[in-house]
């Protein structure tokens, strides 16, 4: 147990490895089981609450527990353990919505909760197998925070529309001139503005310096209007 909870364990995680493949695969058989039972929660509340309170206690007890692991074992600083990386920010924006329902809230999720963990979950920024928590919350939050931008828009009348896709980019961007700043007085890495995650993704192959943030703020527009064609694809045969 010291091990599981503690700052090393001697099983590094391989990429495209059976366990990562098992934590996609029920990744895509929770996608697939939320998109075929979200109709079936409309209609009956308490079906819709169950899921709505169970991904409200994944993100906030997966949270919870990364900053308690990191307290107790004595690694806690400001530059790096703040839920200031895209998918921290859609973790606690989650949280929120999940209590309020705000449209606005629904909206900004959708774009920012839903790829980023994707591709999060494809080319993990974890040191781990298995054998350590590092692992279990990497996985269970990231597919939390998917399903949860997924159920969210699924689950209510909230639309997706080309004004709603311009207006949460320039929400990001605002956040991206935040954190940059923030970045530089505690000399973190929030967002990878400064530099990849020193893991293999696909954040590698965006180049350096200022091309590295032009290619990034260029990416996140692209993955915007892919995921408002997805949506009016998918709600076009309705």
């Amino acid at each position: 147990m010291k091990s599981w909870f503690g700052l090393w364990v001697d099983e590094p995680f391989v990429l495209f490895g059976t366990t990562h493949l098992i934590m996609l695969a029920i990744f895509l058989l929770g996608t697939f089981s939320l998109c075929m039972y979200v109709k079936l929660g409309r209609s009956h509340p308490r079906f819709n609450g169950w899921i709505r309170w169970s991904l409200f206690s994944m993100l906030v007890l997966s949270e919870l527990s990364y900053q308690t692991w990191a307290v107790v074992n004595g690694v806690w600083s400001m530059s790096d353990r703040i839920p200031l990386h895209l998918c921290g920010m859609a973790s606690l924006i989650g949280i929120i919505t999940l209590l309020t329902y705000q449209p606005k809230l629904i909206q900004l999720n959708y774009f920012i909760g839903i790829l980023p963990a994707i591709l999060a979950l494809i080319t993990p920024d974890v040191p781990f197998d298995y054998h350590h928590f590092r692992f279990w919350k990497f996985f269970i939050h990231h597919m939390a925070i998917s399903w949860t931008s997924l159920f969210l828009i699924l689950s209510t009348t909230v639309r997706i529309t080309w004004r709603s896709m311009i207006e949460s980019f320039v929400y990001l961007l605002l956040y991206t001139g935040v954190v940059g700043f923030v970045n530089q007085q505690l000399g973190s890495n929030y967002l990878y503005l400064q530099h990849p995650p020193l893991s293999n993704t696909l954040l590698n192959f965006l180049g350096s310096g200022y091309l590295y943030v032009l290619n990034l703020i260029l990416l996140a527009f692209f993955s915007f209007v892919l995921m408002w064609v997805i949506y009016r694809a998918i709600t076009a045969h309705k």
